[in-house]
């Protein structure tokens, strides 16, 4: 881990599902709900694998597991039925929110620090997740998966981010929870504060990451 010194730092820019959302195991729920109906093998460990990328690499991910056995255009099949049951479960501000996240927001907002978001998920559901839970309010910028030509872990994202927050990454910090998300940041050159979700760290993160908490709390004391 690097060091970080949070005084230093102009900007925090957050992913937003597995962060701020409880939304990744919301949405592996529903996958397996579907895999069990349509007999689809190791849905979790593709589930896995998709975490932190945008809507079509994960169709890739999912195309290439189960076209084979399943026909082609399983993967579609499946992000359109998954789907409907997500929003369906969790729209109108019945999304899980990460307990800690509203207290951390508001604590960098009140102490001057610009917030940005980085996340996979198109600006459309970004948008109408935020706007539901009330916290749209406290981000400067989004940048969104359907605005990139590349997904995380590709660094594009974060790099984008932060030409829009016109901060020089280096005095930016991320805060993710996906492999994916970390070597993103990591690529871009920001800081990396990493709050597993489903998949917890292993060495590669921990060479990566600044700093792993356990949760937003643990977040907020860092920048205390």
């Amino acid at each position: 881990m690097r060091d970080m010194k949070t005084g230093s730092l102009n900007c925090v820019i957050f992913d937003m599902d597995g962060v701020i959302f409880d939304s990744e195991q919301a949405c592996l729920d529903c996958w397996r709900e579907l895999a069990e109906k349509w007999e689809l093998e190791d849905i979790g460990t593709v589930f896995r694998r998709c975490i932190g990328t945008n809507n079509k690499q994960t169709c890739d991910i999912v195309e290439n597991a189960y076209a084979k056995m399943h026909g082609e255009g399983i993967a579609d099949r499946l992000m359109k039925e998954s789907s409907v049951m997500f929003h369906t479960r969790y729209d109108n501000g019945r999304l899980p929110v990460k307990p800690g996240a509203e207290n951390l927001l508001e604590h960098l907002k009140n102490n001057g620090v610009r917030l940005g978001l980085a996340s996979s998920t198109r600006r459309l559901s970004v948008e109408n997740e935020l706007g539901s839970a009330g916290f749209l309010k406290y981000f400067d910028t989004l940048t969104c998966g359907d605005e990139v030509r590349v997904s995380k872990p590709d660094p594009e994202i974060y790099l984008l981010a932060c030409r829009a927050m016109n901060v020089d990454p280096r005095d930016a910090c991320a805060i993710e929870d996906s492999y994916n998300g970390v070597r993103s940041a990591h690529a871009a050159g920001l800081h990396v504060i990493m709050v597993p979700d489903i998949i917890p760290a292993d060495d590669e993160m921990r060479s990566l990451a600044d700093i792993i908490c356990a949760d937003l709390y643990e977040v907020k004391r860092v920048f205390s």
